[in-house]
């Protein structure tokens, strides 16, 4: 590990000296105001370990919002990205270039999935799952396509204008109103409504995450699941997994949804397909890609050499069994943890946990602990309703230091009294 206050030189030493309150000045002169960020500036990053400018040491539970599945700095993708930025960073889509096809190749062999359409997020792996859920049906019955969207509750498909549109939080959509209509919102798990709407025969497609990251780190029902699965079949409708969050190791299954043991017509990924880089990917079966013809959909910056080669490192480091099973090891350990530790807090409801996205479920707002934690040099996030802290740390985090982030959790729950 790195001591404190040993940092990674930074190549332009005029942005080294400013201050945190310098940068963060700047920022708020300069930048939209679209986040309301933690007041704290990044300089680098080793491991598990994030350093400020100030040179203050903090354990990183977040990964970048659970991207930076292999920590920070990983060396075999410090090598990919080096060895690739030299030789081809960008073609476009009007060619063909290796590491697209590469990648593509190995999402395939790794998954239910016979296709790959890359973009660059999240929301736009969804839209890009909105236009061939779309097309599917219209080329399936070409009469009366069925034209409507089933999301749940708690949902986050992202902020785009489709993939809002599919986001059950309010707040989010109704500022840019009208979204895209012929959205239904139910209960997450409720089988019974989803399957009476499948069944009307007027939905093109059921997004669902097996997962709920944003949500509050909820896990479907698996008789849910299959429900959704089978009155897909019946109805010919498109079944949509989105794993943005919770795919590629984050469960200590490679896909969440294996370990359901149901499978999807179209999964969206995103996150930490590159590590680090902007990546979106959609995978689909053959009948599903049958539908897409040349021009359906596209994207300049796609599938670009540069961010593919990255992909293919990590998803080459992740999609190892034993690397799996040591995410699985170490997620049951720190949710057993928590669990030990928080179970006499009065405000504490309960731990969840699926692998390494594990969520504590508070009776408060959990932003004073989230507060507190970061002042005492550790990174966590909220989810749900502000009342879950969500942990994510990188897949590659260390029990030790799952413990120090356990014990400095514990060592602040006062914050919330």
């Amino acid at each position: 590990g790195v001591g404190v206050g040993v940092r990674v030189p930074d190549s332009n030493s005029e942005i080294r000296e400013k201050s945190s309150a310098d940068v963060i000045a700047d920022e708020n002169k300069f930048v939209v105001g679209t986040y309301a960020r933690a007041p704290v500036v990044f300089s680098s990053g080793i491991g598990c370990t994030l350093y400020d400018v100030e040179g203050r040491e903090y354990l990183d539970l977040t990964s970048g919002i659970a991207v930076n599945a292999l920590g920070h700095g990983d060396p075999d993708f410090v090598r990919a990205v080096s060895e690739q930025v030299e030789v081809l960073t960008h073609v476009s889509n009007v060619y063909y270039s290796i590491p697209q096809v590469e990648l593509a190749k190995r999402l395939v062999s790794t998954s239910f999935a016979d296709r790959v359409f890359f973009c660059n997020s999240g929301t736009e792996a969804n839209e890009a799952a909105i236009k061939f859920s779309r097309k599917f049906q219209r080329v399936k019955k070409p009469q009366d396509p069925p034209v409507e969207f089933i999301a749940f509750s708690n949902c986050f498909h992202g902020r785009t204008m489709g993939a809002l549109a599919l986001t059950s939080k309010e707040h989010y959509r109704s500022p840019f109103e009208p979204v895209m209509p012929g959205v239904h919102f139910l209960e997450y798990g409720d089988s019974e409504s989803a399957v009476g709407l499948i069944r009307s025969g007027k939905i093109a497609a059921v997004f669902v995450e097996p997962i709920q990251g944003e949500g509050g780190i909820y896990g479907a029902p698996p008789q849910f699941l299959e429900a959704l699965r089978v009155a897909c079949d019946d109805a010919g409708c498109v079944l949509v997994f989105d794993e943005v969050q919770c795919g590629l190791g984050r469960t200590g299954y490679l896909w969440a949804h294996e370990a359901y043991g149901i499978f999807p017509d179209v999964m969206t990924l995103a996150k930490p397909l590159a590590g680090g880089l902007p990546i979106g990917a959609v995978l689909v079966t053959e009948s599903i890609a049958s539908a897409i013809d040349r021009g359906d959909h596209g994207s300049t910056f796609a599938g670009n050499p540069l961010v593919c080669k990255a992909g293919i490192a990590v998803l080459d480091k992740i999609s190892d069994r034993s690397f799996l099973a040591g995410v699985s090891e170490k997620g049951g350990y720190f949710k057993r943890l928590l669990e030990e530790k928080l179970s006499e807090n009065p405000h504490v409801k309960g731990v969840r946990g699926f692998g390494l996205i594990v969520g504590v479920e508070l009776d408060v707002s959990g932003s004073a602990l989230v507060e507190a934690c970061r002042e005492s040099g550790l990174l966590v996030l909220t989810a749900g309703k502000g009342n879950v802290i969500r942990m994510v740390p990188p897949l590659i985090i260390s029990k030790e230091e799952l413990e120090r982030a356990a014990d400095i959790l514990v060592s602040c729950l006062p914050a919330l009294e």
